[in-house]
């Protein structure tokens, strides 16, 4: 063969990296677009169950959406191309991306069934809403929609609570978002230096079983507790991925049960524990060999059942319990104190809404914003902190406030004792200073963008300041709910501010920087 059909034969077999990227993006568009499909397709069954007048629009879409996938897949196996290609720089892109289009494309059955949303608008915000476990809503009259449109909007919460647990432990950490390089050694069986797409694949075949899992054990426990089977699925779909999504109108108040109250306050909380924690806790790390030969059976069962138990009593964990703690007791005090006279049952209300608040989820059992003002405006502070890192929850995240407090403590140390070696600690180990310096400006971003959004709602908008500044807050931190005019539904928010508002859900999501970093000129210039 001469020279020049050699090189003829190369320039065909390995493409340029543009190619190649374009290869990669195809084959992570086309395994989102299977999995709409699916969710269009469960969707369908549902509707062919209930006979609720949506099949049609569902299977329509999910046929469409599966011959899109399949030709992605045929342009990404057309390429010949490399995992290896992709690297930090291009998750920031990817991330940000995907959102996008997972967003726009989610939004497409609530825009072509009828009478569900009146516009694209409203379409796109209860989609990536859902996406982004938001749980924001401009959807009324949910008693009387389609179960299969219900069913469907649960289940973008759901996939999307699963997307965000391997984006903060698969992708964030290498990515070093304000602070979370602190968890890459959280992901069991990750190897952090391998590229991305391989990261987050491993990371997610152990994830989905522990995800779908607990996602059985709350829709058995709500079953039990006495809703119906339908309702079981979608709200277990809704808890686990803290999203706030319900079937109903009046959220859960609408089955004005303790016992399903109960259900949702333990899965609210196990789904803001790191999910992490909870695989160490079924997976305790392994006793050293000669250790194991020099223990009896019965020193070794206690020992893994300590260790399963140390995993939720670290600091982060610790913290997350403290936390709870310091905001449902003043709240239910207030209650019982303050508004007893206007409030039935405080204990059972303020706990309630404390912990779906605390945690981001957005569910509600009473009129949370007649309560004395001091009650509802604490339960969205709240909100700005959210679970901890590797859960499903919203806001700045727990460990961040800990190196925090961690930090302001070590600065009063050394005005005391100024030439002292001080080191803020983790879980016993030291926090390097760029990590304590990377949460420093990633909660300083956070509230410059709170500013921001709150300033422009009440530029674009006739909202009063209330319900401004805590629809602003509710959707940067993912909780949903608000006050005021946004306490119920956003449907009283003008469209060009609910753009707005899934700027800010989509930021809350992806941590800011990995949006900000885009319109940075020095991104683009290598």
């Amino acid at each position: 063969m001469s020279q020049s059909a050699r090189s003829s034969n190369l320039g065909v077999n390995e493409a340029s990296p543009t190619r190649q990227r374009i290869a990669l993006s195809a084959g992570i568009a086309s395994s989102f677009l299977y999995t709409f499909a699916c969710a269009c397709f469960a969707a369908t069954v549902v509707s062919f169950v209930y006979s609720d007048g949506a099949l049609k629009y569902f299977l329509a879409f999910g046929t469409t959406t599966l011959a899109v996938g399949v030709l992605c897949t045929l342009v990404h196996r057309s390429i010949d191309s490399s995992p290896d290609i992709l690297r930090a720089r291009h998750g920031f892109l990817i991330v940000a991306l995907a959102y996008l289009f997972v967003g726009l494309v989610g939004a497409m059955p609530f825009w072509l069934i009828p009478d569900i949303a009146s516009n694209f608008t409203d379409a796109a915000f209860e989609s990536f809403s859902g996406l982004t476990t938001t749980g924001a809503t401009t959807f009324v009259g949910l008693d009387n929609m389609p179960e299969s449109v219900l069913f469907y909007r649960q289940v973008l919460q759901w996939l999307g609570g699963m997307g965000i647990i391997v984006l903060a432990i698969a992708v964030l950490p290498m990515l070093g978002i304000g602070g979370t390089q602190l968890f890459k050694a959280e992901s069991p069986g990750t190897t952090w230096d391998n590229p991305l797409s391989m990261r987050v694949k491993d990371t997610a075949k152990q994830y989905w079983i522990l995800y779908t899992g607990l996602t059985l054990l709350c829709a058995s426990a709500y079953w039990l507790a006495g809703m119906s089977l339908f309702d079981a699925v979608c709200h277990s779909f809704s808890t686990i991925a803290i999203g706030g999504f319900s079937t109903h109108d009046q959220s859960i108040g609408y089955f004005d049960s303790v016992a399903i109250e109960s259900v949702a306050i333990v899965f609210m909380i196990v789904a803001g524990l790191n999910f992490a924690v909870h695989y160490f806790a079924l997976h305790p790390r392994a006793t050293q060999s000669s250790d194991r030969d020099n223990q009896s059976a019965v020193k070794l069962i206690y020992s893994s059942l300590k260790s399963r138990i140390n995993s939720y009593w670290e600091d982060e964990p610790r913290s997350f319990f403290l936390m709870l703690f310091l905001v449902a007791v003043p709240v239910i005090l207030y209650l019982f104190f303050a508004a007893s006279d206007s409030v039935d049952a405080p204990l059972r209300v303020g706990l309630f809404q404390s912990i779906s608040f605390a945690t981001t989820t957005g569910y509600t059992t009473t009129d949370y914003q007649a309560w004395p003002i001091f009650c509802p405006a604490l339960l969205l502070f709240a909100a700005f902190v959210g679970g901890c890192n590797g859960s499903t929850s919203g806001g700045i995240k727990i460990y961040r406030l800990l190196l925090l407090v961690r930090q302001g403590t070590r600065e009063v140390s050394r005005l005391i004792y100024p030439n002292a070696i001080l080191h803020v600690q983790l879980n016993n180990r030291s926090v390097s200073d760029d990590v304590v310096e990377s949460v420093w400006g990633f909660i300083a971003v956070y509230a410059s963008c709170f500013v921001v959004f709150v300033l422009l709602l009440l530029a674009t908008t006739d909202l009063e300041f209330v319900s401004a500044w805590s629809a602003a807050a509710a959707c940067l931190n993912n909780l949903g709910p608000g006050l005021g005019e946004v306490a119920l539904n956003y449907t009283a928010v003008p469209a060009p501010a609910k753009w707005v508002l899934i700027i800010a859900m989509v930021l809350g999501r992806l941590e800011i920087f990995t949006v900000l970093v885009l319109f940075a000129p020095r991104y683009w210039k290598h």
